[in-house]
């Protein structure tokens, strides 16, 4: 058989050919070539919402792991998931200050966070790393998160994946709870792939950021670090809300001296007089229901203060991802831009931000970025460009310290901020431009025509009720469920014909609009937010700690001590506590009013009974020491047995059942993989055929 001569130089040639070709698709990101999104497979398995799935967690001494679950520290367990069987998975408590409400209510029904790399960083679930186990706290409809969450999917909007899962433990009922993507690595390969950005998650250091934050913070140190002082480094300019009430939390905040006429000026219904003027909080730094002083740092409200990284700690040591100094240079250098209002379309995703403040403002969520608190959300940067990613919704719907149906309801969309606008640029710029104006106004017109909401909570109302029945460890009753859910659906019936008007004119789109004309605002006289679940009662409207549901004004605690009981001192909604009888709000019932406060200058309400600390702007701390409330056990069987094999839960072999697919979400490595391979069989053949052949 004749051959040419240089046959085997052609082969090798090509095969040469081909594994450069293979290299250059393996290595295409770094050289500029744009991956496309990956398609993971947990899109269509765990977070199909047409149903409800069901988790079965197998893990030894339960109770054990719940007695030390506010540690945080992570567990080995197997978790089966509709039916699939996954070891040598990792599972912790997850919550900061959500922990300690559980815990504080004598109830174990913790959220969990699970991470499926944990001990095998090439281990996934269909592609999913992390899965959030949401407890469903303060939420008597069972669905604001996963409403908020579907809404800005459906919308458009980078957010997480949930569905609903009911959580048996070692094969005994535990409850029905929300399970949320975690945004992390798998999220942001879904939504950017896989030469994605940088993500954040900014929050204050010293108060519910990350994991652990706040958990270490020290009372005492803090208290005796705030002398006594009144001078200007004694206030802090507070936020108020849209109708000018007084913002709450911090220590001895007060309302401003701009309070309309016809808005209670006090807790108890009386005048408050000499207040200092521009300065709406007396105290400083607040840690109950405000945060720092309610207000928040400069960095977490992402504006630009200078080019030190220091000045932006609480972004950068909240990274999720792993950051340089370039990163973090370039990050700074979008802040600048953004404050600055210049070169916007660069430095801020408008699109993508803009229908996140449409859904994240329609939805009326004060624990967040435009709220006192000023966290909840992340911040994604991808070649100095930034947007935003929501998280945490369960006190939207106007739940979050408010019991005003008829101001959440008719919340105005063109003044969303807790607070003046221009101190949340990420927000601001919007309202900064005619034109931007115009583009959030086009889009809420969208929003409310292509998002079906009383459909959504229709079906998943129905979805979930019989789940929600027999949930064992629920923080309502099934009663409040239906009461909520009803709530809620009358919630975004009334809100979305407010929206509609403040779109077409009718009603006034700003605060200062509605404070001067509140004739055109929608009625909500037939709505009771509580009816939702707040935060003052933990779940909703049940208190474990407190099952004959008292007014927390009446929750007797016992008698002060000593000179400590003259001084001690709580803005609360109700009257005044008198030093005499014995009744005290008890800790998880700070909000509305804030912390205590120095009354320097403050004439207290009629009837007070109590010695006003003289000069100070911080009141002493009851002892707390020794207090017991009734309790009430929590439902399920924490000590059933394991499943086992044969039971449906296990496979009989003993080993976990493994999905056909458990690799990471195709890409285009994969395909190049392949293609590498492919070269190396041509190669083979080539020289094997130049072997054979050749003359």
């Amino acid at each position: 058989m004749a051959t040419h001569k240089y046959i085997d130089r052609i082969c090798v040639l090509g095969v040469v050919f081909c594994i450069l070709l293979t290299i250059l698709f393996m290595n295409g990101e770094s050289l500029g070539m744009v991956p496309s999104v990956s398609a993971a497979g947990y899109e269509s398995r765990l977070f199909d919402t047409s149903r409800v799935h069901h988790l079965d967690l197998v893990i030894d001494d339960w109770d054990g792991f719940l007695n030390t679950a506010q540690s945080e520290e992570y567990t080995e367990c197997t978790l089966v998931i509709d039916g699939e069987a996954y070891q040598n998975i990792a599972i912790r408590g997850k919550g900061n200050t959500s922990l300690r409400n559980v815990a504080s209510m004598d109830s174990s029904r913790y959220s969990f966070k699970i991470e499926f790399d944990h001990y095998d960083s090439s281990f996934s679930y269909y592609g999913l790393d992390k899965l959030s186990l949401n407890n469903i706290i303060q939420d008597n409809t069972y669905m604001k998160d996963y409403l908020t969450y579907r809404m800005m999917n459906a919308f458009g909007v980078s957010a997480p994946l949930c569905s609903y899962v009911y959580l048996t433990v070692n094969g005994a009922d535990w409850g029905l709870y929300l399970a949320a993507e975690g945004v992390e690595d798998a999220f942001l390969r879904r939504n950017y792939g896989n030469a994605h950005g940088e993500l954040y998650k900014p929050d204050s250091v010293s108060f519910g950021g990350g994991r652990g934050n706040g958990r270490a913070f020290d009372f005492q140190k803090f208290m005796d670090s705030t002398e006594a002082d009144t001078t200007e480094n004694a206030y802090s300019t507070a936020p108020t809300d849209r109708r000018g009430k007084w913002n709450h939390g911090g220590f001895g905040q007060f309302p401003p001296s701009d309070v309309p006429s016809d808005i209670p000026q006090a807790p108890d219904g009386s005048e408050w007089t000499e207040f200092p003027q521009d300065k709406t909080s007396i105290g400083g730094k607040g840690m109950f229901g405000g945060g720092m002083g309610g207000m928040g740092s400069d960095d977490v409200k992402l504006k630009y203060t200078d080019d030190s990284y220091d000045s932006y700690s609480n972004i950068f040591e909240n990274a999720k991802t792993d950051i340089t100094d370039a990163d973090k240079d370039r990050l700074i250098a979008a802040l600048k831009s953004l404050s600055e209002q210049s070169d916007l379309e660069n430095v801020v995703a408008v699109e993508s931000v803009i229908r996140y403040f449409v859904v994240h403002n329609y939805v009326c969520n004060g624990d967040s970025y435009t709220g006192s608190m000023i966290h909840n959300y992340y911040l994604y940067e991808e070649n100095g460009r930034l947007s935003m990613i929501p998280w945490d919704y369960n006190l939207a719907f106007g739940s979050f310290q408010s019991s005003d149906a008829a101001a959440q309801v008719n919340a105005p969309i063109d003044s969303p901020v807790s607070g003046d606008i221009t101190d949340r640029p990420m927000i601001s710029w919007i309202f900064g431009s005619d034109a931007y104006t115009a583009q959030y106004h086009q889009y809420f017109s969208e929003f409310l025509d292509t998002v079906d909401i009383t459909a959504i909570i229709d079906e998943t109302t129905e979805l979930i009720a019989e789940y929600v029945e027999k949930d064992p460890t629920k923080f309502c009753t099934y009663e409040e469920f239906q009461k909520g859910a009803a709530a809620i659906r009358t919630f975004c019936t009334l809100r979305t014909q407010s929206v509609r008007g403040q779109l077409d004119g009718t009603i006034p789109a700003t605060a200062e609009g509605q404070t001067a004309d509140r004739s055109a605002l929608v009625d909500a006289s037939g709505l009771t937010l509580a009816d939702m679940g707040t935060m003052q009662h933990g779940g909703g409207n049940k208190d474990q700690r407190n099952p004959e549901n008292i007014p927390p004004q009446q929750t007797p605690i016992p008698e002060l001590n000593g000179e400590i009981q003259k001084t001690a001192h709580f803005l609360t909604a109700a009257p005044f506590p008198s030093a005499n009888d014995g009744n005290m709000p008890p800790m998880g019932e700070m909000p509305p009013g804030g912390g205590m406060g120095g009354m320097n200058g403050i004439q207290p309400p009629d009837g007070f009974t109590g010695e006003m600390p003289a000069n100070g702007y911080r009141g002493e701390m009851p002892d707390f020491n020794g207090m017991e409330f009734p309790t009430e056990e929590a439902g399920g069987d924490a000590n059933a047995q394991a499943p086992t094999p044969g039971n449906g839960q296990l496979p009989d072999s003993g080993n976990p059942q493994m999905p056909q697919d458990t690799s990471q979400p195709q890409t285009n490595t994969s395909g190049a993989y392949l293609l590498l391979f492919a070269s190396v069989i041509i190669l083979g053949g080539g020289l094997l055929f130049a072997w054979k052949f050749k003359r």
